[in-house]
């Protein structure tokens, strides 16, 4: 396919959601859609005209069907603010210093006043019948493999509400996810191909991860994809789950607008399971947008926010490499959770080596949970330093790892039971063992010694003694 002949145009906009507490209260963002829900109501929203005197022609669209909205929602991470009953509260300045980091990481502006608009949005999804958004920085850039990418907004808002079943007559949401705070990073069409778009989506998905502050799995990212080719208008694609989804989704709907005998108005479109897309909703315009009276602007303080202050996952996994890890595995610990208890470990304990550090964290108690079906991800902190203390002054065996580690997940950590045996009587014991069974080869007299010890041996000791009595 070529791009370039077709006058392919191609933009994102990136939707991170952020851990702590949502944008306009204090109530958490825990995305506890399976709690029970002990608050219930119903709403029907209409369209507002927006600054400009104007009705915006998506938010038509929606009223003209009709529909009733009923909520649900957990009272210990839902309040009258979601439900529309009491005005926001300021803006969350935690949030705000994440997506400043993020904007200085991209070389934008930050603005001087950070200034809240409403968004008219009535398909249900805010109770309000608007959504709350807010420039942070303009004019930034990202660096690809095929050129300058260049970034025009970076914005600040409010997440919508999950919708939970849906009619035609009538739609359900359930509101834990309603205001939790999202980075909106826009692009400029400068993109030159589907897998650029991937490659774009991918490096900023990197940087919003290497803040530390966004949520992980399924729903937490989103990615949006706007494309035209030469003679059409400009389509919004919503509903990618998968990047990797992204190039195919992309070539489909050039193919679509290469095919198209008349030409359409601008719309949105949703992504598919098998990859189409069908229409959504006329494209929302400008007149959708008013200003938010109920939010004081807030002056953004840039003194406590150095530039450079996150490192990237991508820097982060080169300085890992350097400390003997792979290439992949120094990646695969970049972007884990593990990465401050990693550097503790590393940075205290000098007689463990960094790789079997990240093999013991990452691979190793994935493979105990596997095989002893114990949940390693209660493995505390502490509980790991003392593993790895013992390691480190020999009092402890590798070998016994994942005994030990499926001890400390199911909340029985003994490292005393685990302590190895010394030089000398690991050497008399082999000594015995060689005689009471002659003539065996090396490997099954090593079986024979691995399990009298049970893991209180190192392996690589017990080799070398074994060898003075075994030619």
């Amino acid at each position: 396919m070529d791009y370039q002949k077709l006058g392919f145009r191609c933009g994102l906009e990136i939707h991170q959601q952020l851990e702590g507490k949502k944008l306009f209260c204090n109530c958490p963002t825990l995305n506890l859609r399976d709690s029970k829900a002990d608050i219930k109501f119903e709403r029907k929203l209409r369209a507002v005209a927006g600054e400009t005197g104007e009705i915006d022609a998506a938010a038509k669209h929606e009223m003209t069907k009709s529909k009733k909205f009923s909520y649900e929602a957990d009272s210990k991470d839902c309040c009258l603010v979601e439900m529309d009953e009491e005005p926001p509260h300021e803006i969350n300045k935690e949030a705000v210093d994440v997506a400043v980091q993020v904007a200085l990481i991209l070389k934008a502006k930050i603005v001087d006043e950070i200034q809240v608009m409403r968004k008219t949005v009535i398909d249900g999804s805010n109770v309000s019948g608007f959504q709350r958004t807010a420039l942070v920085a303009y004019d930034g850039i990202l660096e690809t493999s095929k050129g300058k990418i260049n970034i025009p907004t970076i914005c600040l808002e409010e997440e919508a509400a999950q919708r939970i079943n849906d009619s035609k007559e009538h739609t359900t949401y359930r509101l834990d996810r309603l205001g939790i705070p999202l980075i909106e990073i826009g692009t400029s069409p400068d993109i030159k191909d589907a897998k650029h778009a991937k490659e774009t989506a991918e490096k900023l998905g990197m940087i919003l991860r290497s803040t530390g502050k966004v949520k992980r799995g399924l729903g937490t990212i989103r990615q949006d994809v706007n494309i035209s080719i030469s003679g059409r208008n400009r389509v919004e694609i919503k509903g990618f789950q998968e990047i990797r989804d992204m190039p195919k989704i992309i070539e489909k709907e050039v193919e679509r607008q290469t095919k198209l005998k008349e030409k359409e108005e601008a719309h949105v479109r949703k992504v598919e399971s098998d990859g189409s897309t069908t229409f959504l909703r006329p494209m929302p315009g400008a007149a959708r947008m008013y200003p938010e009276t109920d939010v004081i602007p807030l002056k953004v303080d840039l003194s406590k926010i150095k530039e450079g202050a996150i490192e990237l996952i991508d820097e982060k996994a080169k300085r890992y490499e350097q400390l003997g890890l792979s290439k992949d595995h120094a990646k695969d610990l970049a972007k884990s959770d593990k990465t401050e208890l990693f550097e503790k470990i590393t940075k205290e304990f000098s007689n463990i080596k960094p790789a079997f550090v990240y093999s013991t964290l990452l691979s190793l108690t994935k493979e105990v949970k596997r095989k002893s079906n114990v949940d390693t991800e209660k493995i505390t902190e502490s509980q790991f330093i003392e593993i790895f203390l013992a390691l480190n002054e020999e009092k402890i065996s590798k070998n016994a790892l994942p005994d030990i580690l499926t001890d400390a997940a199911l909340g029985k950590l003994d490292i005393k039971k685990y302590k190895t045996e010394s030089s000398e009587d690991v050497e008399k014991e082999i000594e015995k063992i060689v005689k009471e069974k002659p003539g065996l080869n090396i490997g099954a007299y090593m079986g024979l010694v691995m399990a009298k010890f049970k893991g209180k041996i190192d392996g690589s000791k017990a080799m070398e003694i074994l060898k003075k009595y075994v030619k």
